[in-house]
């Protein structure tokens, strides 16, 4: 941006004594300035990206000196389940992704529905898009498609003036067809027309080259925000980091080579702001792959996408400092928690539940997974193996627990209910 200021400063230098000796020229260069103007503002006044303290602001319903403001304006946050409400998305034996992206969406919804401080919009639902967005694509597709236009060219403009320095992307995303990129450019373009502050986007992930019903080798979750020279990258960072010290808690990170950090910059989603298009702060979750004994047990998978929701939500409280979520599940780090378990665990025939719920609590006591092993190792399945027998007889050892040898006892029993078995104050 500099050397445009500086460009503009040298060229009115130059001219004006030009002009001041070829009166006939001045009205053609005077009829063009108007338009470089407008253009230059263009490139100025387009971003209004939002600021960290300007969202925690709005919040805590202050404003910028901290003052309190007599109307609280509320929080605004975008859901956008991945994909067509029809088609596209990953789909392993009877899941569908665009499906199970809708399910996490409505959790959340309701989550971050409990509290009076946020403002929630949901793009879609299983049977299609929202009113608000069915409309919006209707009665603006010329100017999502002119937008679209405006800021890929303003990006390309600023590449090749210096201003801006494409990256190579560590993990190559599939190209969207042109209608479904469009419908996220609108999706955005709506986004800073009506003041969103945050923007989830729901996934979870599948790698190519396993069969339909047979795993893939990867697992875990992954957050991709804007790359670092986007307008909107440090408050997303800012808030995506509060999420995902929240989902590092209870669940694996990719173990995918570009996505093993766990927090991935990229210029190429759309969804995070392609082309610096997006004010607010946007995120993309993988919330981990679509195979996941997790996902594709029926006793399980309704737990597990409420429990990845609640972690979210308790990452967008992080952010804000609020420590004190309201209506929810006391100071627990999960929705699973308080569990009552009523038999004894021996073997893999018991409850999935139970075992999932016993795997997280032997998390949050420290014991899971066991020594020199890693989450991905040892995920949350709801399966009683070799992992959840080692971590067992570390709490029996830490509770004094003899005789069961790593098997969930009457005397085991005792000590998670002691624990997990009531609602934490």
């Amino acid at each position: 941006m500099r050397y445009i200021l500086t460009s503009i400063f040298i060229i009115a230098i130059l001219a004006v004594p030009w002009l001041m000796i070829n009166p006939e020229k001045a009205n053609f260069v005077y009829s063009n300035i108007g338009s470089v103007k407008e253009q230059i503002a263009a490139v100025i006044w387009s971003h209004s990206p939002k600021l960290v303290m300007e969202i925690k602001s709005r919040y805590l319903g202050v404003g910028p000196s901290m003052t309190p403001v007599t109307s609280r304006p509320k929080v605004k946050i975008l859901l956008v389940p991945g994909h067509e409400p029809s088609y596209g998305g990953a789909e392993y034996s009877n899941l569908l992704e665009r499906q199970m992206t809708v399910e996490l969406a409505e959790q959340l919804r309701q989550f971050i529905g409990g509290n009076s401080r946020y403002e929630v919009f949901v793009s879609r639902n299983q049977n299609g898009w929202s009113p608000i967005f069915s409309s919006y694509f209707k009665t603006n597709w010329d100017e999502i498609v002119a937008w679209t236009r405006n800021n890929r060219e303003e990006t390309e403009r600023l590449s090749r003036l210096g201003e801006f320095h494409p990256v190579v992307p560590s993990v190559i995303h599939n190209k969207a067809p042109q209608n479904v990129a469009l419908r996220l450019y609108g999706i955005s373009k709506w986004s800073n027309e009506n003041d969103i502050d945050i923007i989830v986007h729901i996934h979870f992930n599948d790698n190519p080259g396993h069969l339909r019903n047979s795993p893939g080798k990867y697992s875990g979750f992954a957050i991709y925000i804007p790359q670092n020279q986007y307008f909107n990258s440090s408050t997303t960072h800012t808030v995506a980091n509060s999420i995902f010290n929240r989902l590092q808690k209870l669940n694996p990170i990719s173990n995918f080579g570009g996505e093993s950090g766990g927090i991935i910059e990229t210029q190429d989603l759309i969804a995070v702001g392609a082309y610096n298009s997006v004010n607010a702060a946007s995120m993309l979750i993988e919330y981990g792959y679509i195979y996941e004994p997790q996902f594709n047990d029926p006793e399980l998978k309704g737990l597990a996408i409420r429990d990845l929701a609640f972690q979210t939500y308790l990452g967008l409280q992080d952010f804000f400092d609020d420590k004190s979520p309201t209506n929810l599940f006391g100071t627990y780090d999960t929705s699973l928690m308080p569990y009552t378990w009523t038999s004894p665990i021996t073997d893999n025939k018991y409850s999935s539940k139970d075992v999932y719920s016993l795997q997280t609590a032997l998390v949050m006591e420290g014991d899971y997974p066991p020594n020199n092993k890693s989450m991905n190792d040892c995920p949350r399945t709801g399966s009683f193996g070799n992992c959840t027998k080692t971590a067992v007889e570390s709490f029996q050892k830490k509770r004094g627990v003899t005789g069961e040898y790593g098997m969930v006892g009457i005397k085991t029993l005792e000590e998670l209910n002691k624990s997990y078995s009531v609602k934490a104050i």
